[in-house]
């Protein structure tokens, strides 16, 4: 599995860029961390580390430290982060995961 992201700040209409963010995998002892990243400039985290190549089918979480994101653009945010599970059942698939953030509100999607 390949997976990516790309957050964008809708209230201010640009992208997220700076985010950290963490990916999970669900095993039988519960959530264990694979890796994580921060977004680059145009809001986009495609690498997760040498631990998240090659996921097999599974659940993940993706966790988005929008605290430290909305610290470091003077924004008041009323979400500390945005956590996002999802399934994996396509090992051999490409899995874009966006979210969509404002101070007050957050949504996300499958992407393509």
């Amino acid at each position: 599995m390949i997976l990516s992201t790309h957050v964008l700040d809708t209230g201010r209409g640009v992208p997220a860029g700076a985010m950290p963010v963490e990916l999970l995998f669900l095993d039988s002892g519960g959530w264990r961390r694979l890796g994580s990243g921060t977004t680059d400039t145009d809001g986009r985290l495609r690498d997760f580390g040498e631990a998240a190549a090659g996921l097999a089918a599974g659940r993940y979480r993706l966790v988005f430290d929008t605290a430290t994101y909305f610290a470091a653009t003077g924004q008041r945010g009323f979400y500390p982060e945005a956590s996002v599970t999802f399934d994996c059942d396509d090992a051999t698939a490409h899995y874009h995961v966006p979210l969509l953030l404002s101070g007050f509100a957050y949504s996300t999607y499958r992407g393509s």
